[in-house]
């Protein structure tokens, strides 16, 4: 099983990330970071480790691990 991790800070708020997740494992949250953005969050651990979420994040937001 692979685990998602955001870097809170470091989101946007773009959703490429939610987009294009396979498993749908990623979603908005209802917090925001110091810059005002509502960062995403794993919502569940179907997580494949393909790592789309984090080569699609225009931010470097996002890292994956297997």
């Amino acid at each position: 099983m692979a685990k998602v991790v955001i870097k809170k800070e470091l989101c946007k708020s773009c959703g490429y990330c939610i987009k294009f997740c396979p498993k749908k494992v990623l979603e908005y949250g209802k917090k925001v970071n110091s810059k005002g953005y509502e960062y995403v969050i794993s919502v569940n651990e179907d997580c494949i480790g393909c790592a789309s979420c984090g080569r699609i994040c225009p931010a470097g937001a996002i890292d994956v691990y297997k």
